[in-house]
């Protein structure tokens, strides 16, 4: 290698790793550096600059902004200090020499293999930066680096400056300052990305990714082993739909659901009016089509008609043509307004002929706490007291008196703190519903109780039933698997719902038939589950779901009812739950006398607790109550509670009827009696098992308790 008029020959060889020189003006250092592979002790930090043209690791920390001319790397040199102290430190004039201008100093090995070229800058010795392909050199035991690096955008990152040498030796980066640089590095790298994507138009790859990218509207590539989704933007060309959508519709209605499945499969927006929640909005459709006949749809505020015109329409392929042409308009002020979130009805409430005295005595008896039985007894009064204040204040006799008390025990107002009579005349302690220890735990309790009219439990259970039915059809999958819990708790109908509960306060449940009961308690025990998992959560296992059984309760009757106390205690006849040895209800409980006199053991597939494995959530109706648990044991059973393993001679059945055996009865008359239940080819191979003698294993699966969402 030699040197001609300025300019450095190299060797074949030499030239990948980016040797070269060039003329320039610079003063050399006593010490000749020996890059990387000197033996000096380096005190001073090494910076390096690429050079503009170079490629750098976007993944390098960041350091100091200050960027050398040229893109050369500068190292500092300092010689070594000795610690003796008859050594005379020289000074720093005095360690370098000046050189003439147009020298090159190079630095040769015992090979004698040139090292390092360094052309003077403003006097001073540099050092050519290597070639950006071969590795970055690593800075001594001690030495922290501080060197900026520059990314290809052209942007400066600093790395953070090390701690002294008296504190610590190490660097330690501004971890603050690092994270912020790196995000704003990677959101410039993301946008230059997506403005400049460019692939090799040969590339047969890259070609299948392009057809697929144009077809599905998505463009997906990596960066930094981030993967980035683009969703591509519609044509312009398209026409949009400015109009709206309407439907009436009916809870439970099948042709209000084939007109709803009709309209998400489209993807059209639409908005429906379930006049079973809106009630008084039939006024409105009987104006507007002079019938209450559902569904009725409507393209802004033109009636379009119902299902008959709709699949009319469909099958002559007209559909899309009419809709461009009805919805082409913005929507007018004469369409069906869609239901406003936080107005109720107004309907008429009467208020109970009782109320008046319950104020009277709430203002007048003597509340307070009271020694009873060896208990101290909270917010109670004595039934004479009570007694006193109405002869006073109604000039009426005791015996009037006594009866007054009778009337507001069976109207849940008060209630005998141990459950022990209605109401008597003497020294027995009563207390007013709103202060029982339950009631403030119980989430239909809004701050009072409910002193309106009672309604009738059966009118209470209808309106319950459609309102809850309208929600599934809105927030649940078509096959009831996954119900979308966020949606509901920011709807109207649970808005509604809520509301609703609270007329449970002090209704009569002793009314209510067999049939009705069953679906009343049926109904409320899958809607306090989606309200209980709005409000708490899903948990997940056995253990803590003992709490979200027990826990979660409301008033119904006067009395409080979780959702355990509504299945083992009134639909199982008041028997003990699974690995529990005590029955909700104790002897003397008021509740008793609400409990089904027989366990319908279909119940069990007609309960939805919130988990995958339980079967889908339903309500019903008490006329035909027998025929939809028989429905749902049906679809449960042919969905996945039980399998029939041939060859293996096993059954796998839901773990729920190992819970609940003693509802079930005995193993084998449970497989007799699933047989109704199954799709033919289940029911073939079962009665097979069952009928050639041999023995049959019958396996429990596992539960999932995860979430439906």
């Amino acid at each position: 290698m030699e040197v001609i008029n300025g300019v450095l020959l190299k060797p074949f060889g030499e030239e990948k790793f980016g040797i070269n020189a060039t003329k320039s003006n610079g003063v050399v250092d006593k010490e000749i550096i020996q890059r990387r592979y000197g033996n000096e002790n380096l005190s001073n930090p090494v910076h390096f600059y690429p050079s503009s043209d170079s490629n750098v690791n976007q993944d390098d920390p960041a350091g100091d902004t200050s960027k050398p001319e040229d893109g050369f790397c500068e190292i500092e040199m300092e010689e070594e200090k000795l610690q003796d102290s008859k050594t005379d430190i020289l000074d720093s004039d005095d360690t370098a020499e000046r050189i003439s201008p147009t020298e090159t100093h190079m630095k040769k090995g015992e090979s004698n293999d040139i090292i390092a070229v360094t052309p003077k800058i403003n006097g001073y010795i540099q050092t050519i930066q290597p070639d950006f392909h071969l590795p970055k050199p690593e800075a001594p035991p001690g030495l922290s680096s501080s060197s900026p690096y520059q990314y290809e955008n052209g942007d400066v990152v600093a790395r953070s400056k090390s701690l002294s040498d008296s504190l610590a030796a190490v660097d330690m980066p501004s971890i603050g300052k690092f994270f912020k640089d790196r995000s704003n590095s990677l959101s410039a790298t993301i946008s230059k990305r997506l403005s400049s994507l460019k692939f090799d138009d040969g590339d047969d790859d890259y070609m299948n990714h392009k057809a697929n990218s144009v077809d599905s509207g998505v463009t997906e590539f990596n960066i930094s082993g981030l993967k980035v989704v683009v969703m591509l933007k519609k044509n312009d060309g398209e026409e949009q739909i400015k109009g709206r959508v309407s439907f009436f519709s009916r809870s439970n209605c099948r042709d209000c659901t084939a007109v709803r499945s009709f309209f998400r499969e489209r993807g059209l927006k639409f908005v429906e009016i379930n006049i079973d929640v809106y009630r008084q909005r039939e006024k409105e459709l009987i104006e507007r089509t002079g019938s209450s006949q559902v569904p009725q749809i409507f393209f802004n505020d033109k009636l379009f008609g119902g299902l008959v015109a709709l699949n009319s329409l469909r099958n002559s392929g007209g559909f899309e043509e009419r809709l461009k042409e009805m919805l082409g308009k913005k929507c007018s002020g004469d369409a069906p307004a869609p239901p406003v979130y936080g107005f109720d009805d107004h309907e008429e409430e009467s208020t109970d002929e009782m109320v008046g005295t319950v104020k009277v005595l709430r203002q007048r008896l003597p509340i307070q706490d009271r020694l009873m039985k060896m208990k101290i007894v909270k917010n109670c009064f004595a039934g004479r007291e009570m007694v006193e204040v109405l002869i006073h204040h109604f000039d009426c006799g005791r015996k009037k008196a006594v009866e007054i008390g009778k009337q507001l025990a069976r109207k849940h107002f008060i209630h005998h703190v141990f459950g022990e009579n209605d109401f008597e005349d003497g020294n027995h302690y009563y207390r007013f519903l709103e202060h029982e220890p339950f009631v403030p735990k119980c989430y239909n309790f809004r701050g009072s109780t409910n002193d309106s009219e009672p309604k009738p439990a059966v009118v209470v259970g209808q309106t319950l039933h459609k309102i809850m039915s309208a929600i599934l059809e809105s927030y649940a999958s078509d096959d009831r698997l996954h119900v979308d819990y966020a949606g509901i708790s920011k709807s109207e109908e649970f808005r509604r719902y809520v509301n609703l509960v609270q007329d449970l306060h002090r209704v009569d449940l002793l009314k209510l038939s067999q049939d009705e009961k069953l679906a009343f308690f049926l109904n409320l025990h899958n809607a306090m589950v989606i309200h209980a998992v709005i409000r708490v959560g899903c948990p997940e296992g056995p253990i803590d779901r003992r709490s979200f059984s027990s826990n979660f309760q409301y008033i119904v009757g006067g009395s409080s009812y979780s959702l355990n106390t509504i299945t083992n205690g009134i639909l199982r006849s008041n028997r003990r739950s699974p690995y529990s040895v005590v029955k909700p209800f104790g002897t003397g409980d008021k509740r008793l006398e609400v409990v089904l006199p027989k366990v319908n053991p279909l119940i069990h597939f007609g309960l939805c607790n919130g988990t995958r494995s339980s079967p889908t959530v339903r309500f019903f109706t008490s006329q035909g109550i027998e025929s939809e648990l028989r429905c749902a044991a049906r679809e449960f059973f042919q969905r996945n509670g039980m399998e029939v393993d041939l060859e293996k001679r096993t059954v796998h059945l839901t773990r729920i009827i190992k819970w609940f055996s003693i509802d079930f009865g005995q193993e084998k008359e449970i497989l007799r009696c699933i047989i109704n239940y199954l799709d033919a080819t289940k029911a073939g191979l079962l009665t097979h098992l069952l009928g050639d003698g041999g023995p049959v294993n019958i396996v429990y699966q596992d539960y999932d308790w995860s979430i439906n969402s």
